[in-house]
């Protein structure tokens, strides 16, 4: 059981990393590319955007599953949650909250 455990708490652990990279990289984009009016900026807002749209679900999901095994409030799940939604909140919801791993 603990073995389980560690796994989905590593496993979040790389998708809340992988969730803030990929957040600031849509950010960068729109805030730096989109300005210069570039083909470059409508090439890569798909993949960036679906790609952090599939990690910003992964997230989530494994946010509740790890839940318990974290012995999370309610309270340290609704911070963990709103680090996703604030630039660099993943890199502080990853070394304050994840433990074990």
């Amino acid at each position: 059981m603990q073995s389980k455990t560690y796994t989905m708490v590593k496993i979040f652990k790389i998708t809340a990393i992988s969730e803030g990279f990929s957040y600031l990289i849509l950010l960068a984009n729109m805030l730096f590319i989109k300005p210069t009016n570039s083909v470059l900026y409508k090439t890569l807002l798909f993949p960036i955007g679906m790609t952090h749209g599939i990690l910003f679900i992964g997230y989530l999901y494994l946010a509740f599953i790890i839940k318990s095994q974290q012995k999370w409030t309610l309270k340290d799940l609704a911070a963990v949650l709103l680090g996703s939604l604030i630039p660099f909140g993943a890199f502080f919801i990853e070394k304050k909250y994840i433990k074990n791993a």
